[in-house]
């Protein structure tokens, strides 16, 4: 069976961004592809915008912001109701960012891939930074594809974090091997719709109750519990206009400074969901072996939040408040793991 793909963005207020990522993807070189865009309450025409220059594409809205994980798991789900369970196999969605440029084969590339190994439930390429001004504007509109790196896959650390490999380095061909990595950036992931539909809680894919911030590592670990393994194709590449962003590696101090660039709010969503994401996938026996670099890293990021982000406290209250939930959604979990804790700890470097 051919593969078929839909391509699901979620767009709120992006319409600076959008119609770059829409040309992008008319270009492609795959075409047995559908594309939905979930809004959440946008007030910049992005609705007018599609359904008169795009009108193939299909199109849900949410009458206010309702958070990336929510809306991306309406658009898993309408893809799911609207194909046979026995063709999940068959069936992907490719999870992007409304900041994204593709490059014209980047579907064609990761697609090229797909029937290496069933077992593979994630797919991503190398995604490289893109900059620039005047973004909504056609006439001055300025835009820099660079050979900075953005991702080339998530990387898993023994003290529990969770970084974009590669991520401010300069692409010089370090990362042209095709390779089974951790997890895949959640600004531009091919899923294919078994593993979704095997890391399903309710009708939740992506956790909800992230709303926002690390849900794709989230997920990036379910799906490895779950015996899922995630493939980088050097050979797909894309472009990304990312706010706000570092270097996978930072002394310290350029952590430290790094942080302080960071809107309050992201930094209260990013504490609050990394305490939820590993309370729900951490493993005790994980946490026994690397307790020491664990509990240093959640010290300092305690006492940072403490001096720094007082207002911020309020992440660690709603962490627990929350609690109750992730563990119903952890016992689901580890009642369906499938790795061993071997093999799950030869991804952490």
């Amino acid at each position: 069976m051919k593969p078929s793909v839909s391509i699901n963005i979620v767009t709120w207020n992006s319409m600076r961004f959008l119609p770059k990522l829409l040309n992008s993807i008319s270009e492609q070189t795959f075409e047995n592809f559908s594309v939905l865009v979930i809004d959440n309450g946008s007030t910049d025409g992005v609705e007018t915008f599609v359904k008169t220059e795009y009108p193939n594409c299909k199109f849900l809205r949410n009458a206010r912001n309702r958070g990336f994980s929510y809306a991306h798991n309406q658009g898993i789900r309408f893809v799911l109701d609207h194909c046979r369970e026995e063709s999940y196999n068959d069936n992907f969605i490719l999870i992007t960012n409304p900041d994204v440029i593709l490059t014209p084969t980047f579907l064609e590339e990761l697609v090229s891939g797909i029937g290496v190994e069933k077992k593979i439930g994630s797919f991503g390429g190398k995604i490289l930074r893109a900059f620039g001004s005047n973004q909504s504007d056609g006439v001055f509109d300025n835009t820099v594809r660079s050979d900075m790196i953005d991702s080339t896959g998530i990387n898993a650390y023994k003290n529990m974090t969770f970084i974009d490999r590669g991520a401010g380095e300069l692409d010089e061909g370090q990362f042209n091997r095709n390779e089974q990595v951790f997890g895949i950036s959640g600004a531009l992931v091919l899923y294919r719709a078994s593993a979704l539909h095997d890391a399903r809680y309710k009708d939740e894919f992506f956790d909800n109750d992230f709303f926002s911030y690390k849900e794709d590592v989230d997920l990036a670990w379910r799906l490895k519990t779950l015996g899922w393994n995630a493939m980088y194709n050097s050979n797909a590449v894309a472009y990304h206009f990312r706010g706000m962003f570092g270097k996978e590696k930072m002394s310290l101090f350029e952590k430290f400074l790094n942080r302080l660039k960071k809107s309050k709010v992201r930094s209260k969503y990013s504490t609050r969901n990394h305490l939820l994401l590993l309370i729900k996938n951490l493993r005790f026996t994980t946490f026994l072996l690397f307790a020491p670099r664990i509990i240093l890293n959640e010290l300092l990021r305690f006492v940072y939040v403490l001096i720094f982000e007082t207002k911020n406290i309020g992440a660690y209250i709603e962490s627990i408040l929350l609690t109750p939930k992730i563990i119903l959604k952890r016992m689901d979990l580890m009642k369906k793991k499938r790795i061993t804790i071997k093999d799950l700890h030869k991804w952490f470097i």
